[in-house]
């Protein structure tokens, strides 16, 4: 981050006085980012005082998958579809900077990088050490990719900028630390990105994208160069990030763009050729500079030189850069005061630090991003939902198999069920392809987890997914085996949510292991499919569970600390009970009762029990028709009044002991299951949606809307990435007067894990099981869209339209998800909504083993010697070497938004000890040597003091 900013008169603009590290980053990720004294600036271009200072970045922008693989980009592959080979780019570039010490390049997908490292030579990789060390070579953003920041989950996306800054930090040192975060590409920017920018130590942040409007308004005030505090709970400058936008997305400005791919004419210079066109040149570009230096606010002005996949044949635009810096310069002899130079981001924003001007102050986000009046990129909040959920699953299973690393200790990694990791501990195989971390990190790119790519890019998304997934499983296997005494082999059951699990639907005796990956016991649900109707559980001290059989799944509740097994046994086989009819209109327990209208078996109200409160609450489902223009990225012709989806037809009432629902059915291909578990704070919508019907040739976007009697007045609130919540509000943007041309999609925002509206009496509060896209079109109305099938291109590059099927969906894609409802009072709501949708985010796994248990097996374990304090979360437990253990810590709570849980805590780490044989005996140092300056000291007795909504990391072991 840029050092200490002192406040002006002026109440939103703020002055940088000098550049430093915060005396305190208390959002710390590791990320192994550090001050030098070596690298930096001392290798920026010398620019001219009281000239215009024309600034050229050469880079290319290499989407890690879109339109290929990313095996097909990488190797250059399937240039039917697209041409771009990444190994050929970095070969050209390295080549091309040797033969030239003025030149500069940045780099910026990691992922990328580190394929083609590993294949150079030794000579070749000191060659590119030395460019990096004299600052020719410059990384930007660093990370394993330029992640999404619609659909990405903040946990995710610092493992995937851990995974990135760690490989460059051990291959180049101080020098490899990228100082600026590059987000050219994503399709509007969050704020809490920005946030850990800040927090990570960026001194800035470039993106490309903003809506058309906002462009529009700041180039007329030049104010695309600002400070962006992005956090409201944070002390600033904690979460403060200067920031800047790019002149021309990250193209090149017209008629400059000398790739291979590109049909503008090279620097002709030889006078004695009839097509010299030196003066013409020269003259263009003086012309778009002094434009451009109009609409920003100092002396020194930026210009992305590449694109896209450019400098595969490097010659091109370097042979052509070096003329164009050469000839314009000459002008300076006849008077002309542009001077152009080889830059890069960091060297640029170095001076607009010495510029000292102040600048105007940004505190909100940058969605929804529009490009045109009618066009609005707000349909991929929500494009490829089951992909959606895949990838929150997976951020799941590799957290619990991180943990799992840690707590079984070799072993895990080769054990009775073979060699298996979440990420391999050797130095030099750290980073492997194969691992689930690799996979998840490649799965958090900007065309990934976003909906955004073609068919086959998403399946092979998937497909790395699962075989990283089974990479952990025997990590798992070896773990849970140590653990428990217990060598039965463990079997996995991963397609639960479609009730499929071949052991428990045949075997007679079998038991549940479910590890919860939370530093808190949770109540969770457990339910299986099955062959018979009665069951005799009993959990790890023998005593019997509640269960019940209905449909052929048996559903407990049972509630985990960190590892329980629980032994089933077949009691009754015999005809499943019918459900009960309809009569009794409502669902209650302990906490929540719901009623329904007892005409069209939709729901009615929702009451909270504890609090006495009541409100009017009806949901149902709607689709929306299209004009042929819309597909992975746009909402942009949505009908003002979607079509509703018939009523339910024959609800039926399921109750017993553990749980009560109401099943509706829509249509043929819209269902729902309206449960409410013993003990539960929260109502689950289950729904299911799919084939979307397309036999009247019009593409269709299905919602859930849920109507309530609160006076909302326009306003909701949406999470940032699953952290910080911004207030939306309909029809308006902060920073500017919108003119609003699209009532829905100009309305829509992500929700990575929870909506909300309120009053002053009742919030309402919906918890989602993956990225979605809603908004609040009318007062007291919430809705969310569920599953898009498209029959057209957006003529946005994916050449293909939106109409996901497969061999096991000929007709459609069938997706089935979950929205978790709660109803309390504005002061307490986050008390239920914080820790809900860390469950939900964190889900305890599920393992089985068949037949009878060992006598001497262990049937309950803990990783913790104690509960943490509610307000803390664990979110991170991982091997960072072969000697050393990752903890990170977060305070989960944003300012003001708890009574009980928004203040400062203090967290005693010794209760994180495992007590384990083969877990490494640690203790956590507030230090470590390859970040000495980002870690907070721990007091003598290991406590930490964690204020309002920091997050913070610590590594080490004896």
């Amino acid at each position: 981050m840029i050092g200490k900013i002192h406040k002006q008169m002026s109440h939103d603009s703020w002055l940088f006085s000098k550049m430093a590290t915060p005396e305190y980053t208390p959002f710390v990720f590791l990320l192994l980012l550090f001050q030098s004294s070596v690298w930096g600036f001392p290798s920026c271009h010398a620019t001219k005082p009281g000239m215009l200072n024309v600034h050229l970045v050469p880079h290319t922008h290499d989407d890690v998958g879109w339109l290929k693989t990313v095996d097909q980009y990488f190797y250059g592959d399937r240039n039917d579809i697209q041409h771009a080979g990444v190994q050929y780019i970095l070969d050209s570039v390295v080549d091309q900077l040797l033969k030239n010490p003025d030149r500069r390049f940045i780099y910026v997908e990691t992922a990328f990088f580190y394929r083609w490292w590993k294949q150079q030579t030794d000579d070749m990789q000191n060659t590119v050490k030395q460019l990096v060390n004299e600052g020719r070579l410059e990384f930007v953003n660093g990370g394993w990719c330029m992640s999404d920041e619609a659909t990405t989950h903040y946990s995710a996306v610092i493992d995937q900028m851990t995974m990135g800054l760690r490989f460059l930090n051990d291959t180049f040192g101080h020098c490899g630390r990228p100082r600026v975060a590059w987000h050219i590409d994503p399709f509007g920017h969050a704020r809490e990105h920005a946030s850990m920018f800040a927090q990570m130590g960026y001194d800035g942040f470039f993106f490309g994208r903003l809506d058309y409007q906002d462009r529009n308004r700041r180039m007329v005030a030049r104010e695309q160069e600002m400070l962006w505090r992005a956090s409201e709970s944070l002390t600033p400058p904690m979460a403060d990030l200067f920031t800047g936008i790019l002149p021309n997305g990250y193209n090149p400005p017209e008629g400059f763009c000398w790739d291979q791919s590109c049909d503008d004419p090279p620097i002709r210079d030889d006078p004695d050729l009839e097509d010299y066109n030196v003066d013409d040149v020269v003259t263009r570009f003086l012309h778009i500079a002094h434009g451009q230096a109009l609409v920003y606010k100092t002396n020194h002005i930026i210009m992305t030189m590449g694109s896209d996949f450019q400098y595969e044949n490097a010659n091109l635009w370097y042979k052509n850069l070096d003329k164009l810096i050469r000839y314009v310069n000459q002008m300076q002899s006849n008077g002309s005061e542009v001077n152009v130079l080889y830059s890069t981001p960091s060297c640029y924003l170095q001076e607009l630090h010495r510029a000292n001007l102040t600048w105007p102050l940004k505190g909100d986000d940058f969605f929804p991003y529009a490009d045109s009046a009618h066009d609005f990129w707000t349909g991929y909040f929500t494009s490829r939902p089951a992909l959606k959920r895949y990838e929150r699953i997976s951020n799941s299973y590799l957290q619990t198999c991180k943990q799992l690393e840690v707590l079984g200790g070799p072993i895990s990694r080769k054990g009775p069920f073979g060699a298996g990791d979440s990420e391999t501990l050797s130095k030099c195989l750290v980073y492997t392809l194969s691992s689930h971390s690799s996979a998840m990190a490649v799965a958090q790119h900007h065309d990934a987890v976003s909906g955004t790519e073609k068919q086959h890019v998403a399946n092979d998304y998937a497909r790395k997914l699962a075989n990283g997934w089974a990479h952990c499983q025997v990590l798992v296997s070896n773990t849970l085996s140590s653990l428990s005494g217990s060598s039965a082999p463990r079997v996995y059951c991963e397609h639960l949510n479609i009730s499929v699990c071949p052991l428990t639907e045949t075997s007679k005796k079998f038991s549940v292991n479910v590890y919860n990956p939370l530093a808190r016991p949770v109540s969770w649900p457990v339910r299986l499919p099955v062959n018979g109707t009665a069951y005799r559980i009993s959990d790890a001290k023998g005593k019997a569970v509640d269960s019940q059989v209905g449909l052929s799944v048996l559903i407990m509740v049972v509630i985990c600390r960190s590892s329980i097994t629980f032994a089933m046994t077949v009691i009754w086989k015999g005809v499943v009970l019918s459900l009960e009819s309809f009569v009794s209109r409502f669902l209650g327990l302990d906490f929540l009762r719901v009623t329904f209208d007892p005409e069209t078996g939709l729901l009615s109200s929702l009451s909270n029990l504890e609090t006495q409160q009541t409100v009017k609450l009806s949901q149902n489902f709607y689709w929306s028709r299209f004009i042929p223009v819309i597909s992975q990225f746009l909402v942009s012709a949505l009908t003002p009044f979607p079509c509703l989806i018939p009523h339910p037809l024959s609800p039926s009432l399921h109750q017993n002991s553990v749980v009560q629902e109401v099943r509706q059915w829509f249509s043929p291909w819209v269902s729902q299951v309206v449960r409410l578990y013993t003990d539960s704070r929260a109502l689950e919508l289950e729904w299911t949606v799919g084939p979307v019907p397309i036999g009247d040739d019009l593409g269709k976007e299905v919602i859930s809307r849920l109507d309530s009697s609160i006076n909302s007045s326009g306003v909701f609130y949406t999470d940032s990435n699953g952290r910080e919540v911004l207030q939306r509000r309909k029809d308006y943007r902060p920073t500017w007067n919108l003119r609003q041309s699209e009532p829905i999609a100009g309305n829509y925002y992500p929700i990575n894990s929870r909506a909300y509206i309120k009053d002053d009496k009742d919030q309402l509060t919906v918890v989602t099981d993956r990225s979605q896209g809603g908004g609040s079109i009318q007062d007291g109305s919430l809705e969310i869209m569920l599953h898009r099938r498209l029959l057209y291109d957006d003529v946005r590059g994916v050449g293909e339209p939106l109409n996901e099927t497969s061999d096991i969906y000929p007709e459609g894609l069938v997706v089935r998800g979950r929205h978790l409802l709660s109803l309390s009072p504005p002061a307490t709501a986050a008390d239920t909504h914080r820790p809900l949708a860390q469950e939900v985010v964190l889900q305890p796994l599920i393992t089985f083993t068949d037949g009878e248990l060992h006598p001497s097996t262990r049937l309950e374990f803990s990783g913790l010697q104690a509960v943490l304090p509610p307000a803390v979360h664990l979110l991170t437990v991982s091997q960072w070497d072969q000697d050393t253990v990752l903890l990170r810590l977060e305070h989960q709570y944003q300012a003001s938004e708890s009574k009980e849980h928004s203040q400062p805590v203090t967290v005693n780490l010794q209760v994180t000890s495992s007590p384990w044989r083969y877990a490494p005996s640690c203790s956590v140092s507030g230090r470590d040597s390859q970040s000495p300056t980002s870690v907070p000291e721990l007091a003598n007795d290991q406590s930490l003091w964690l204020s309002n909504y920091e997050l913070t990391a610590l590594i080490g072991c004896k």
